[in-house]
């Protein structure tokens, strides 16, 4: 399995953190989110991850040169336009092997979730794509089948957790990268092509956000924890 860490976000749930670094580099008791996320994927057997970047860019590809990794890390280059989360997957498609399976993780998430676990599942399910979601209370919630495949959003559903595995099948199957869009509606739309877009529900005690100031303690707490 390959990696892609979604990096790229301006980070305004952040400022003023983000007023001089990207969200990447935002830091938790004194290890930044892109580190952090590199190391979670690292763990997990991944070899070769793809970091997209784009808000303070230079900045990012400073950091990930300037440190040693157990990966090979690769930089899909979003300076020129900020191509969301569909976009931005699209655009880095040639640095991936389209042989793997590619676990894709945003840069502000912390989660105990057991990735392998999530790709073994991947797998028994015939998935096109896999989506990390759980029970939480938000605004943006999305509606899955009795057997667990997408049918589109909803106001009572299960939360999308910023993590899912893909099949190398997928990147054929999205627009071109000449304009950013979101790839929560291509997914929408290619279940409704009958595409199996499945749910790996995991409980939300296991997952955090570190997209807002407040939640920084939280996670800090959260690293202490997962240090003892």
């Amino acid at each position: 399995m390959e990696g892609f860490i979604l990096a790229a976000g301006l980070g305004t749930r952040l400022r003023p953190l983000t007023d001089d670094r990207p969200k990447a580099l935002v830091e938790v008791d004194g290890t930044t989110l892109l580190e952090l996320a590199i190391h979670r994927l690292e763990e997990t057997g991944i070899e070769h991850i793809v970091v997209n970047v784009h808000h303070f860019a230079d900045k990012v590809i400073d950091f990930i040169h300037n440190h040693p990794w157990q990966s090979t890390i690769d930089i899909s280059d979003e300076r020129s336009s900020l191509l969301d989360t569909g976009g931005g997957l699209k655009h880095a498609a040639p640095l991936f092997s389209r042989k793997e399976n590619v676990l894709v993780h945003n840069v502000d998430i912390l989660s105990d979730i057991n990735l392998r676990e999530v790709e073994i599942f991947h797998k028994q399910q015939g998935n096109l794509v896999t989506l990390c979601v759980s029970r939480r209370n938000t605004k943006r919630l999305l509606a899955f089948t009795d057997e667990g495949s997408l049918i589109g959003r909803a106001e009572n559903g299960l939360a999308f957790s910023g993590i899912s595995v893909i099949s190398p099948e997928l990147f054929n199957l999205l627009p071109k990268a000449d304009h950013p869009y979101p790839i929560i509606d291509e997914y929408i739309r290619l279940s409704s092509d009958k595409h199996r877009i499945g749910a790996y529900i995991h409980s939300a005690d296991h997952w955090l956000d570190v997209g807002k100031p407040e939640t920084l303690e939280k996670a800090r707490q959260w690293t202490l924890s997962s240090n003892r």
